[in-house]
């Protein structure tokens, strides 16, 4: 690949699959035991991109769904709000139309999700509508099968495109890492998306057979940490896919927690893509089975 010697040379070599594996079973290892108290569980439901991308979604469960987010402050009062709603995008208008809580962003998944098998102009095209129906988050998939067949510079270039027509709003780029496999290759496409001018970048689309994993979520923040002490400019990390349990969700946040600080502990820079989440963190958090969403 390419942009692979150019990022060593910029931003220093990543470690080798061996290393990361190591490294983050040390890290797992030692998780601080304050994490698991209420106090971090309910910051870490404030990271929550609740998400309903089913093939049955439809404008009457999207608005049943974001009237659940509305309501959600008077039923918890003692529990933040989620930071976002994440949806396909011919649901933006009702849930925009529906959602009154202006804490809640909306979220969509645009530019030929979740494969991003189609033309370029549709890819613009679709991102383009987003915004003007009111999209404050684009999510958004590398073109995966090029950037495995060594088009590094392509699917950069796409990118940069899509940042552009994604102009005004978050950019979330996702990188499929359960197909990138290597260490190597999850490091090139984060620097990749980040120097495109990606917000921030996600694990996976959780179409896949593998999703989101500590490995990933590891060399992944280390490449934002590396990226930001280059250039200045802090990337968000969103692990999706699979995450459902409380303690699946605290690994990942003390992941965070280790490599980039708690400057990172907070939505504009870490959200955790999740639908069952919610309910499990609330029953964790009331003590007794929450089915709210």
């Amino acid at each position: 690949m390419e942009l692979f010697n150019q990022f060593n040379e910029e931003y220093g070599p990543g470690a080798i699959d061996r290393t990361v594996s190591m490294e983050t079973q040390a890290i797992l290892g030692t998780l601080p035991e304050e994490h698991s108290n209420s106090e971090h569980l309910k910051r870490i439901f404030s990271l929550i991109d609740l998400t309903t991308l089913n093939s049955d979604d439809n404008d009457a469960t999207a608005r049943r769904f974001t009237e659940r987010l509305n309501s959600f402050r008077a039923v918890f009062p003692e529990i933040p709000q989620v930071a976002a709603i994440c949806i396909y995008p011919s649901l933006v208008e009702e849930v925009k139309k529906t959602l009154t809580d202006t804490r809640v962003r909306i979220a969509a998944v645009g530019a030929g999700f979740p494969a991003s098998q189609t033309f370029l102009a549709v890819k613009l095209a679709e991102c383009e509508l987003l915004v003007k129906k009111g999209a404050d988050e684009i999510d958004v998939v590398i073109s995966v099968g090029r950037f495995l067949a060594g088009e590094d510079k392509a699917v950069l270039n796409e990118l940069i495109l899509i940042r552009d027509a994604c102009r005004g709003v978050k950019l979330k780029v996702i990188l499929e890492t359960g197909l990138l496999k290597t260490a190597q290759k999850i490091r090139t496409a984060s620097l990749l998306a980040m120097e495109a001018g990606a917000d921030f970048i996600k694990t996976s689309t959780g179409k896949n057979a593998v999703s989101a994993t500590p490995e990933a979520i590891y060399i992944m923040t280390l490449a934002i940490r590396d990226f930001y002490a280059r250039t200045g400019r802090a990337v968000g990390i969103k692990p999706a896919g699979g995450i459902s349990g409380v303690e699946d969700a605290i690994v990942y946040y003390s992941l965070v927690s280790n490599v980039l600080g708690s400057a990172w502990l907070n939505p504009e820079l870490f959200r955790i893509g999740a639908s069952r989440l919610a309910n499990n963190l609330l029953t964790r958090l009331n003590n007794q089975e929450i089915n709210y969403f």
